[in-house]
């Protein structure tokens, strides 16, 4: 029988899914919803001064029939009073005890303001908080939010602030919208982080209405940056967790965000270090009951290969990933297309011919067809025609076998 739970930081949860602190974690009658359907924890809609939101607040990026594969949000943490976030954390602890709840949490920078905070949230029993040093627009312009994420100093400081007077774990949630978040990571630990969360959403303009010319979304014919997330932004999560998985000096468990949806997308981020996994954008489009896909999906996988703890799957693929100059630069492959498949659509042709080593001819055989063929000397094996192939396995890179070099070497 596979074990899906998990222990991040001292912060247990029936399984590694929670919800990221959001529009679905806004009040208890969702958290208590989500419960329900199966997720294992929820990280509570920011908590902080009470602040007013505007409409309309979500704009969406759909390419092609695929809807909403990005979403641009401007909208603030909770507009709620704290203390009908409070009475309602109490109850759902109190209805989910072995559900992992965790408060966001954003206050403006002062020790004593912060303190207050702290304290006041801890005593309705959540299991850890989840410092928001990410949230890239309205806040941040006060000198919160992603404003403190973007400077090691002050998530240093206000890292230690926190853990002063928290009695549960802290998490420090870390904003993409900087050049290396391994030093706002570091600055985190430094600070007395028990872990670390990213990533927070990507500053951004979704779009421009061409007829009007107002942007998307607009406040009464003006608009603002906002914060991108969904599917579009999982590689950029998924590359900032591993670089802080495999740094030394980042030595604290890691809940991975960004653009996951699929069972596979929370393998993938585990792989890479991930304890936890946060859906936001997936919830909002599909609803809670996709948590028991996520189950049902990584069950079968771990059954399958073997592992019988989600916890194993832990950083395992952490060491296979590393610095461009510890490649083997000797190593090649090649395109081969499989004739038998292949519709003659000329796509892998074209995009070789202008994008990329002109390697693949045209040649009539003797039944007067067309056949696209590798010169398997010139190819390179930059994967580019199997990327634009529309048939499945109709492309394969094949690897040739060569001693290995690297830069060093």
């Amino acid at each position: 029988m596979v074990d899906l739970s998990v222990n991040m930081a001292g912060i247990h949860s029936p399984n590694p899914f929670w919800l990221a602190s959001a529009p679905p974690t806004n009040s208890g009658y969702q958290v208590m919803r989500a419960f329900e359907a199966g997720w294992g924890g929820a990280v509570w809609k920011t908590l902080g001064d009470p602040i007013v939101n505007v409409t309309s607040r979500f704009g969406a990026l759909h390419l092609g029939r695929q809807r909403m594969v990005g979403i641009n949000n401007i909208e603030l943490i909770t507009d709620r009073p704290l203390e009908v976030n409070l009475k309602e954390i109490r109850e759902v602890k109190r209805t989910f005890p072995k559900h992992a709840l965790i408060a966001s949490l954003m206050m403006e920078c002062n020790r004593n303001r912060w303190h207050e905070l702290v304290k006041q949230v801890q005593d309705v029993g959540v299991d850890g908080f989840e410092l928001n040093f990410g949230c890239p627009h309205g806040m941040s312009e006060r000198g919160m939010g992603a404003a403190v994420g973007q400077d090691p100093e002050l998530v240093a400081m206000i890292t230690e602030w926190v853990t002063e007077v928290a009695e549960v774990p802290v998490i420090v949630k870390l904003t993409p919208n900087i050049t290396d978040i391994r030093y706002t990571a570091r600055a985190a630990v430094q600070g007395g982080a028990h872990a670390v969360s990213m990533i927070n959403t990507i500053n951004s303009l979704i779009g421009v209405d061409i007829e009007t010319g107002l942007t998307i979304p607009h406040v009464n014919g003006k608009g603002a940056h906002g914060g991108y997330c969904g599917p579009a932004v999982k590689p950029i999560a998924l590359s900032m967790v591993a670089e802080c998985a495999r740094d030394p000096t980042v030595s604290v468990p890691i809940s991975g965000i960004g653009g996951i949806a699929t069972w596979q997308d929370v393998v993938e981020f585990m792989l890479m270090g991930a304890t936890t996994t946060q859906v936001c954008t997936a919830a909002m489009h599909h609803g809670f009951r996709i948590v028991e896909d996520l189950i049902d999906g990584l069950t079968r996988y771990l059954d399958r290969k073997g592992i019988s703890s989600a916890m194993d799957l832990v950083g395992r693929s952490v060491p296979l990933f590393t610095d461009w100059g510890a490649l083997d630069i000797n190593h090649k492959v090649v395109a081969r297309i499989d004739q038998s498949r292949c519709i003659h659509c000329n796509k892998c042709y074209i995009a070789c011919e202008d994008a990329a080593h002109q390697c693949i001819d045209r040649k009539i055989d003797d039944a007067g067809v067309t056949q696209l063929m590798v010169d398997e000397a010139e190819c390179v094996g930059c994967n580019l025609c199997s990327m634009v192939c529309p048939v499945e396995e109709c492309i394969a890179m094949v690897p040739h076998e060569k001693e290995e070099i690297t830069w060093g070497r």
